[in-house]
């Protein structure tokens, strides 16, 4: 903050949500640190100059020292989150990649022409645009992929030329702390960025300072409703998570379909936005589907996030655990029936199949955050697409068929931001348009989109006066 890191008072701990062990204590943000922090931040876009080049070059050096530092990264990722020591390094190497195709996208602030020569009223005049930055976008990012989806605002947010102020969630403030520290190191200026571990109360101030000129955000749609109050008319940009569908239908490949869905379901816990939660597969091969989910689920190893054979670890929280439980219980009591799983210790909660999960129950209509999946047969693909729109999420759905017929009926039905054919909702790459309709976001990100939304064009009109 104001270019220096703050060292103390350390008073908010970090710990491991796999035991409660301390990993480290940080320095909690308050909300005059918030002002100070946005008018720093602020000053430097009036005062530093910065030029694209050098943005681009300094996203490129992060990018290698990320590559070169990985195992390190990986072990704090891991460390702070839920990530299996696996998972935290398939994470660093994407934020790597964040930040090179952020650095490789400054041709998308060039402008063009304006064709004053197109109309009578344009005559004498000669005139162009190009892209500039907003100003100070305030960035919020969650616990669940806690590097990489901070390079996913920042990299395009610098690049763009603007200056940020981010906050992570308060339960993993440390990967975000340490790429900070690579784009320090890779050069860029101290003053450009601030990081706040901070709370509500502080994160509130920030999205609502009229300073502000864009809000990217990475959470739940309560929270999103939230700040979107609080900002008023001005840029938002919002990815609010989903309940993720995939349709197996009659013509589509089980076997691999069921080997998409149980990586999909319980990857991160299922602590994933793109996580597979509802299956609807065709009522010949429903049984053959729960028989292979059950095989498959129940050869995933449960245990510490350490071992590099452990393939699911704990949820963020004993809380965040409870809550999962309690939403099984609640199916269970409603008719829903446990193929595997259903079980918690702790932190941890089992990789989990249902069947028979009532429309009612909030495992069906709401997002889970966990390693929970259910699954319905069908016997009318229309019906079956029908039933896996009607939800307030609209991020990403998954069609197993051998029909491209089948396949593009479901493209246009599927009011969703990415329908994946032959792949579950569990896929993207961070250069692709990515979001959700309905309440699963506001805006596109990707990097190429979040350029375009973190920036703006800027008439330039010349009146030949001779």
């Amino acid at each position: 903050m104001a270019g220096e890191w703050v060292r103390g008072p350390l008073t908010l701990e970090v710990t491991d949500p796999e035991d409660g062990s301390l990993v480290a204590s940080v320095y909690q943000a308050s909300v005059d640190d918030v002002d100070r922090a946005v008018a720093d931040v602020q000053r430097s876009l009036r005062e530093e100059r910065w030029e694209l080049w050098e943005r681009r070059e300094v996203l490129e050096r992060a990018a290698d020292l990320v590559r070169e530092e990985g195992p390190r990264l990986a072990r704090i990722i891991s460390a702070e989150g839920s990530k299996t020591i696996t998972e935290a390094t398939r994470e660093v190497a994407r934020t790597a990649e964040t930040l090179r195709i952020s650095a490789h996208s400054a041709a998308l602030l060039e402008g063009s022409t304006l064709p004053f020569e197109d109309t009578a009223r344009g005559s004498g005049k000669f005139g162009y645009y190009r892209r500039v930055p907003l100003g100070v976008i305030a960035a919020i990012t969650p616990f669940n992929d806690p590097m990489n989806l901070v390079a996913h605002k920042v990299g395009p947010g610098l690049l763009a030329g603007n200056a940020i102020v981010l906050k992570p969630a308060a339960v993993t403030p440390l990967s975000a702390l340490a790429l900070h520290d690579i784009l320090l190191r890779a050069g860029m200026p101290p003053r450009r960025m601030a990081v706040l571990a901070a709370g509500r109360e502080a994160g509130s101030a920030l999205v609502s300072d009229p300073r502000i000129a864009a809000v990217s955000f990475t959470g739940g749609p309560t929270t999103g409703d939230a700040i979107a109050r609080l900002v008023g008319a001005r840029r938002i940009l919002m990815e609010l998570g989903g309940n993720n569908a995939v349709l197996v239908c009659e013509d589509g490949d089980v076997e691999a379909a069921a080997a998409g869905i149980v990586d999909g379901a319980f990857g991160v816990a299922g602590q994933n936005c793109l996580s597979v939660q509802r299956v609807f597969v065709h009522e010949s091969h429903y049984e053959r589907m729960l028989s292979l989910l059950a095989r498959d689920t129940e050869r995933l190893i449960v245990g510490s996030k350490k071992d590099p054979m452990t393939d699911v670890g704990p949820l963020i929280s004993e809380q965040e655990a409870r809550r999962v439980e309690t939403w099984v219980d609640e199916a269970v009591t409603g008719g829903a029936r446990v193929v595997v799983g259903g079980r918690r210790e702790g932190s941890f909660y089992w990789p989990t199949v249902l069947a028979d999960v009532p429309g009612t129950a909030r495992i069906y209509r709401d997002e889970v955050f966990g390693p929970v999946v259910f699954v319905e047969p069908f016997s009318d693909v229309d019906a079956a697409l029908e039933t896996i729109d009607d939800t307030e999420y609209g991020l990403q759905a998954g069609v197993f068929t051998a029909s491209l017929t089948t396949a593009m009926h479901a493209v246009d039905r599927l009011h969703m931001g990415s329908v994946l054919i032959n792949d579950t909702s569990d896929f993207r790459i961070d250069a692709m348009p990515f979001g959700g309709s309905k309440r699963s976001g506001v805006g596109r990100e990707g990097v190429a989109e979040a350029v375009r939304e973190m920036s703006e064009p800027k008439n330039v009109i010349l009146n030949r006066m001779g």
